[in-house]
């Protein structure tokens, strides 16, 4: 069996993700893989990364991973616990955060998110968190990167079932100027989908090893486009895969 095949998909796109942090220096991560991506990120190509949470700890240094935004062990040897008011007033809408790393369960073209029901509102298959802080987070980071576990035509959709935090396009239609340039990067397992500012759609730009731009397309809910010089990603390194194992998740808390 190659060393790729026995990668899971929490490792792949934890790996993927982090490269993308290179030269970022803060991050606002939510738990699970965003935390995986800058927590790897910050042992590898950005040493002087910043991490932020929601609960308003910045600049973290814990022990282990926690298990969640509230979770004592990010308070121990933090740079600063900001309140609500400050973190985000200050912090995140003063233009403070360079990428906002976020989840969904529905992106469109432009990079607009759903994670609030799958279905129609008033009767949805599925009921979902919300927002949390995604609203603020879409409208102020500088970009906002996506990691999305699914890649098929329901998760990413000509149309959302519900617009829970919409992209920069989509809020200057209603007359609101975001301040940063929104989702810019959507890492999944059959690719990296980018753009670079407002008034692009996500573009195929990167593929795994042994997948297709076709293959990619056919799971994509628009007509996606696809770059030219379309890249093939490089497989998770050992050093990483190690770093990932051994270093920042150990325990197996998010890694599955």
């Amino acid at each position: 069996m190659s060393a790729t095949a026995e990668v899971t998909s929490s490792e792949l796109l934890s790996v993927v993700a982090s490269r993308e942090l290179a030269a970022r220096r803060t991050v606002f991560a939510g738990i699970g893989l965003p935390t995986l991506a800058a927590s790897l990120a910050h042992l590898t190509v950005a040493p002087g990364l910043e991490i932020v949470y929601e609960s308003g700890v910045c600049g973290a240094h814990p022990s282990h991973l926690p298990e969640t935004i509230a979770d004592a062990v990010l308070i121990t040897g933090a740079e600063a616990v900001l309140p609500m008011p400050t973190l985000f007033g200050s912090v995140l809408q003063g233009g403070h955060i360079d990428v906002g790393f976020l989840g969904a369960a529905q992106i469109d073209r432009f990079g607009s998110l759903s994670s609030s029901v799958i279905g129609e509102w008033s009767a949805p298959k599925v009921r979902l968190p919300g927002s949390g802080g995604a609203l603020e987070v879409m409208a102020s980071a500088r970009e906002v990167f996506v990691v999305m576990r699914r890649h098929d035509p329901r998760s990413f959709t000509e149309q959302l079932d519900f617009c829970t935090s919409p992209a920069p396009d989509r809020a200057l239609a209603e007359g609101i100027r975001p301040l940063g340039a929104g989702v810019t990067r959507v890492i999944t397992e059959l690719g990296i989908l980018a753009r670079e500012r407002v008034g692009e759609e996500l573009r195929l730009t990167a593929v795994h090893p042994g997948m297709t731009a076709d293959q990619v397309r056919a799971a994509t809910g628009w007509d996606l486009q696809v770059a030219v010089d379309l890249a093939t990603i490089e497989p998770p390194a050992p050093a990483e895969l190690r770093l990932l194992r051994e270093d920042v998740d150990p325990d197996r808390v998010y890694l599955r």
